[in-house]
């Protein structure tokens, strides 16, 4: 299983905007109530349930394993996970077309959008029902 080290690696090999997070800070998300913590050698997936909603935090595949089924097999089990939970929720940059992709072929739909929430790119808000 991934360390929070090595979570951190991999988060910042996939993210610049927003800022990558740190070990420490995706520990505490790992650990918070309602916490689901997906892990994979060189993948993970963080979320949460809150009540009965549920909401990927961050999905984050190292660049010499994407294209590989790693997202869409975290973010599968990440929906066999959610419980009681009546909905999913994510957010995304609107110009990752390969992760909206992703989440279209899965169910999700649009159901937001906000204006330039990763710097000068909007984040697309994406919604399904479980």
């Amino acid at each position: 299983m991934l360390t929070l080290d090595e979570m951190a690696e991999i988060h910042r090999l996939s993210f610049t905007v927003p800022r990558p997070w740190s070990a420490a800070e995706l520990g505490d998300m790992a650990t918070a109530q309602g916490a689901i913590d997906l892990r994979r050698q060189q993948a993970f997936l963080l979320g949460r349930i809150v009540a009965d909603e549920a909401e990927v935090l961050t999905v984050a595949v190292h660049p010499d394993a994407r294209r590989a089924g790693l997202g869409r097999a975290l973010v599968t089990e990440f929906l066999g996970a959610c419980g009681d939970a009546a909905s999913v929720f994510l957010e995304v940059a609107a110009d990752n077309a390969p992760a909206i992709a992703l989440y279209q072929s899965l169910g999700f739909q649009q159901a937001g959008l906000r204006k330039r929430y990763y710097g000068d790119v909007d984040g697309v808000v994406l919604a399904r029902k479980i």
